[in-house]
């Protein structure tokens, strides 16, 4: 559970160690936004991730507010995953299916729905509030914070990943693509997570050797550092995604990425040209692709396209416009 300032919201990593704890922190919360709410006088309030709390957004409608709600990805997919580890999995989908429809109520009351790609609204199934949608609320990265660091032919023969080590980013697929890599290949990993004991115990040779690297979490300014030490990163994200930070930050960098084809990746992530989608998440073929990219130096190309899309459509500029013809629409 992360609060800053007056925006609370629930995520997988902070669902509690139980349901009656996390229920609680559902309910607790909920009503701490709607008491902040009530006392605000800003006329707009904009939901980030926090798309299934309807106590507040019901409170910030009959209080003659414009509610706008902006998911971050498949939250009850997100929770489901993370509570089948915990409990039996009917009760489990149950559950997710009970965030979905407080998640629909809120859009059905919203007076509008902010997506980050076209692909990401069709996934989430968006597209049935066409009237109030829109398709283009990606953020932003800091563009003068992530750059390239040097000449891309310069960098390692290291690839990477970057991110939670979590049920949901793939890792256990992703660690048997680390297997089958030429050894000439290293790999980082850089975040922490649930699947950090897996990692270790099944490339403990890897990582014994050297070839493969787990940095654990590094603190975000040192994140442009660990990004220019990797010709590629890899995202194997399934079956739920949003818009990964990462990948902004990565394309910033002028490091291509190779990701699953799922949500908003595919709206960014174009095929051989900006880095590489997977079409299924076969180890073997992913594997084959990375030695292939890593050998034959068509990474260096896309290094400057990647960039190139990071400092014209995600800098901060250009979030700033997408956003003023976005409330500009709606108030």
């Amino acid at each position: 559970m992360r609060k800053d300032h007056d925006v609370v919201e629930l995520t997988s990593r902070g669902t509690g160690d139980s349901l009656l704890v996390t229920a609680y922190r559902f309910l607790w919360h909920q009503l701490l936004m709607a008491s902040t709410i009530r006392r605000r006088e800003e006329q707009v309030v904009l939901f980030f991730g926090a798309t299934a709390y309807i106590l507040p957004i019901l409170v910030a409608k009959t209080t003659g507010k414009t509610v706008i709600v902006e998911p971050r990805g498949d939250v009850p997919l997100s929770l489901r995953l993370t509570w089948e580890k915990q409990i039996p999995r009917p009760l489990a989908r149950a559950l997710a299916g009970l965030v979905s429809l407080l998640e629909h109520s809120g859009y059905i009351v919203a007076d509008a729905i902010v997506a980050y790609t076209p692909s990401m609204a069709d996934e989430l199934g968006l597209n049935r509030y066409a009237h109030k949608l829109h398709t283009d609320g990606a953020r932003y990265v800091d563009v003068d914070h992530f750059q390239p660091e040097g000449p891309f032919e310069a960098r390692p023969l290291t690839v990477g990943y970057l991110g939670r080590l979590d049920v949901e980013k793939g890792i256990p697929t992703l660690v048997d693509v680390v297997k089958r890599l030429p050894e000439e290949i290293g790999f980082r990993f850089v975040g922490d997570g649930d699947y950090r004991e897996v990692v270790e115990r099944e490339l403990a040779d890897e990582l014994e050797s050297g070839r493969v690297e787990l940095t654990g979490w590094v603190d975000h300014d040192e994140v442009p550092a660990e990004l220019n030490q990797m010709r590629l990163l890899l995202l194997t994200s399934e079956p739920t995604e949003g818009l990964p930070t990462a990948i902004l930050e990565s394309f910033a960098c002028g490091t291509p990425v190779y990701a699953t084809s799922v949500s908003g990746i595919p709206d960014v992530v174009r095929d051989s040209d900006t880095g590489f989608l997977m079409d299924e998440l076969d180890s073997a073929v992913v594997a084959g692709t990375v030695a292939q990219a890593v050998e034959t130096g068509t990474l260096a190309e896309m290094s400057e396209r990647c960039r190139e899309m990071a400092e014209t459509g995600f800098n901060f500029e250009a979030a700033v416009k997408r956003y003023r013809e976005i409330l500009a629409s709606v108030v």
